[in-house]
């Protein structure tokens, strides 16, 4: 998904390309979306806590920028905890609203692998300049 109804909304940016986001589900209270562990990894070769800091904080952003529209929301906190290893397959994430206010947007991101086990749990805090 690289837009909204055409053009008004930009929903992937060069480093969503670069670390193979897909995005599965977007609306403003939620937004699924998956990466690959391949070629996202720590040298050791399991999954980044970096890209799963940089997946959770691109769902919610994209949610708060939906859910805003025509403006753009970006992540200005971003709290996450690290549960277990991803190994191999996709990381998928789903943001689901806390609350959707006019300037201030929070997200819970929850971060699974593709045996559905819990790799990440964040939270994102976007705003929405006037």
């Amino acid at each position: 998904m690289n837009g909204f109804d055409g053009d008004t909304l930009a929903l992937a940016s060069a480093l969503d390309a670069k670390m193979g986001l897909q995005l599965t589900e977007v609306s403003a209270e939620r937004v699924v979306g998956r990466m690959p562990v391949e070629g996202n990894t720590q040298p050791t070769g399991l999954w980044h806590g970096g890209a799963s800091c940089v997946l959770a904080e691109t769902l919610a952003s994209v949610a708060a920028s939906v859910a805003v529209a025509p403006r753009a929301a970006y992540g200005v906190e971003l709290n996450a905890t690290h549960l277990r290893p991803g190994r191999s397959g996709w990381i998928t994430g789903t943001a689901t609203a806390v609350r959707i206010g006019r300037t201030l947007l929070t997200y819970n991101v929850e971060l699974v692998d593709d045996e559905g086990r819990q790799i990440c749990q964040a939270r994102v805090t976007c705003m929405a300049p006037h």
